[in-house]
């Protein structure tokens, strides 16, 4: 059976998240002509993770190093698409952003992108400045969220998938060599803004807003810390639970 895209979710203990994402998910298929699947990687979960995503249809990976551009890379090698979309699962999509997305790759002009990405809630006001300003800076230099990134499956190929030698911003660096590799092919980088995605704000719910600046100071302080996993944590733990970092 001909697969025409696949929707990719990385997934370390999503059982909260997960449900209301493949929920959206499956109806925006739903409305989409083109054949799709699902492939959610399951991080190493400690949780219903799998069992989830089995409920909903979805082909589950299990990618045992808990890092997120692995289980990204992973994903995608099991998927069978022409088009890859990576979706996190704590993200809910649309029929219309799906349907943009795909009719970018279609064209034939459009090695891939993202979209701009909007709050599930009303976040505090600091929130809302450091996202606003990241949406312009995602639409003036093509870079995508992580929330939601789109491309053909041969740029993914060439450019080596997303790198394994960050814990995170590894959707920062993927922009920039797809960006290269689209101007070597005479293809462009979209940033989506007719459509923009839903994220939450799990980790002001999880942190005040104190403890979430001082988990995030090394990356803020130190750049190199992306290639550390240790002083990634933000990115990784999930108060509460077992965590493998």
């Amino acid at each position: 059976m001909t697969v025409d895209y696949s929707v990719i979710i990385p997934a370390y203990n999503e059982e909260d998240f997960l449900p209301l994402t493949l929920k959206h998910l499956k109806a925006a298929m739903a409305g989409i002509p083109l054949r799709g699947e699902i492939v959610v990687v399951d991080n190493n979960s400690n949780d219903g993770t799998s069992r989830i995503a089995r409920e909903n249809g979805a082909t589950v990976v299990f990618e045992p190093i808990n890092q997120i551009s692995r289980a990204r890379n992973s994903g995608a090698r099991q998927a069978r698409g022409k088009f890859l979309i990576f979706l996190d699962a704590d993200t809910t999509i649309t029929r219309e952003l799906l349907a943009a997305a795909l009719d970018q790759l279609s064209g034939g002009r459009c090695c891939g992108g993202g979209v701009l990405v909007k709050p599930a809630g009303e976040p505090p006001a600091a929130a809302r400045f450091v996202l606003d300003l990241w949406n312009r800076l995602s639409m003036k230099l093509g870079l995508a969220a992580g929330c939601f990134v789109y491309c053909l499956r041969e740029a993914f190929q060439q450019i080596g998938g997303f790198s394994e030698r960050v814990y995170a911003s590894e959707e920062i660096w993927f922009s920039r060599k797809l960006r290269s590799w689209g101007g070597r092919n005479n293809m462009r980088v979209v940033i989506i803004d007719a459509h923009p995605i839903t994220t939450s704000l799990r980790k002001l719910q999880w942190y005040s807003a104190p403890k979430l600046i001082m988990l995030s100071a090394p990356i803020l302080l130190f750049p190199p810390a992306v290639f550390f996993r240790s002083l990634c944590s933000t990115w990784y733990k999930r108060p509460g639970r077992e965590n493998k970092v």
